[in-house]
């Protein structure tokens, strides 16, 4: 609840505090309207009124949604909120008096001062990047993180790795504080998504380069998000390495810092009801999946559900059933058909890294209740399909393991199967 103040002055204790400061200096102006509502109690309304810009402008700036973007705006803002012109490295216009002039006195002469600034503000707008570029490479993000389910690791390792090359050779060029920002943030990103292909490959030591890369870039920035998600994948790196208290600690972990109801914060209480499912703590993971499930029935409808950062319900239904399987609970076969149905609808369809996982589910729920025949036939798409990534053979080979343990005539077909999927193939470069 915001109090009702007309802000002729950002309160001091705002200004001092270093989060805003990062903010004005990076002239991002969005953000210190978010943070004067979050730490002063100063409405956007309130804002608007002082700043002469629309209430609904005010919001959108404050949501991320664009910049100021003009030298004569940001002096305007900065005037009606008192900020120090050294603060954000551009003289306000009217109301810093000249030494000896009275308090709010407009100034009558241009002084060395006013003029430093200036030119200080001049530089400070001067680029070799430019926005079109960083929107590219936001996009370029977007792009990996969309085909991340459908193509193979290795080869969208190669297209991760430009990127990230070309975002390293950015970091010497000519830039504003607001594009640095920019920068480091979408370089942050692309570690992040390296850094999982990585995990998917079973490369443990270039992962944790990256994630560490990642989490630094992401504290940069000041994006707790991005360091949330870097918590969350590397507590899905240690479910797969089987370190399932190491996972339920970075899944809290990524919890702590991801804003209350996003993607991260669903994607890392999933996690954490894995860990439960395999810790076999049942009530502990009937109460995770109850929370995904309140979360993503909150979720606005989303434009891009195959973003692997974009949480959806259909990714939802996919960790359900691999969770339940994992407790023996036959509500999980319902589970794994619905997403073998929504993502494998015709026999000629190629089978997605998804749609492998849940077959994987199928047939483990199907050998905890002893039908065999079918189990084995499913595991078998599964492991024949390419589409089983490394950091996911050891569900394929809980599957082969259980299916030996029966002395089931498939195991011997199973296994070499299994073997063939080991296999390393060329590596990427």
């Amino acid at each position: 609840m915001t109090t009702d103040v007309t802000p002729a002055a950002l309160p001091r204790h705002v200004l001092d505090r270093e989060d805003v400061r990062r903010a004005l200096r990076d002239h991002d102006f969005g953000t210190v309207f978010r943070l004067a509502r979050k730490y002063g109690g100063i409405s956007y309304q309130k804002i608007a009124d002082a700043c002469d810009i629309k209430a609904e402008r005010v919001g959108t700036l404050a949501r991320g949604e664009g910049r100021v973007t003009t030298v004569e705006k940001m002096r305007s803002i900065a005037d009606a909120l008192r900020v120090p012109g050294a603060m954000i490295g551009i003289a306000p216009r009217d109301w810093e008096s000249a030494p000896g002039s009275a308090a709010g006195a407009p100034e009558t002469s241009v002084t060395d001062d006013e003029l430093d600034a200036v030119e200080l503000g001049r530089r400070a707008a001067a680029s070799d990047v430019g926005e079109e570029t960083l929107n590219r490479l936001e996009s370029a993000f977007d792009e990996l993180a969309v085909d991340y389910a459908r193509l193979p690791p290795r080869d969208l390792l190669v297209r991760t790795r430009r990127y990230l090359s070309y975002a390293s050779h950015l970091f010497a060029a000519r830039k504003t504080l607001a594009e640095h920002r920019r920068l480091v943030t979408v370089a942050g990103r692309l570690s992040l998504i390296g850094a999982t292909l990585q995990i998917d490959l079973g490369r443990h030591e270039a992962a944790t380069a990256g994630l560490r890369t990642a989490v630094d870039l992401a504290r940069q920035a000041d994006r707790p998000e991005l360091e949330a998600w870097c918590h969350e994948t590397d507590a899905w790196r240690a479910l797969v390495r089987g370190d399932h208290r190491r996972c339920l600690e970075l899944s809290r972990a990524a919890k702590a810092l991801a804003p209350k109801g996003s993607s991260v914060a669903i994607q890392a209480t999933a996690q954490e009801g894995r860990a439960h499912a395999r810790l076999g703590l049942p009530r502990e993971t009937y109460a995770s999946i109850a929370r995904v499930h309140a979360f993503v029935s909150r979720l606005p409808p989303t434009d891009r559900p195959e973003h692997h950062y974009h949480y959806d319900p259909d990714k939802s239904t996919s960790y359900t059933a691999t969770t339940l399987s994992w407790l023996g609970d036959p509500a999980a076969e319902d589970y794994a058909r619905e997403v073998i149905a929504r993502l494998t609808p015709t026999p000629d369809t190629k089978m997605t890294r998804r749609a492998a996982v849940a077959h994987l589910d199928l047939a483990l729920i199907l050998l905890t209740h002893e039908r065999l025949d079918e189990a084995c036939a499913t595991a078998h798409r599964a492991i024949r399909s390419g589409r089983v990534a490394p950091s996911s053979h050891w569900r394929a080979l809980e599957v082969v393991k259980a299916v030996e343990a029966r002395g089931l005539p498939e195991a011997a077909e199973l296994g070499a199967a299994y073997e063939e999927l080991k296999r390393p193939r060329a590596e990427a470069t």
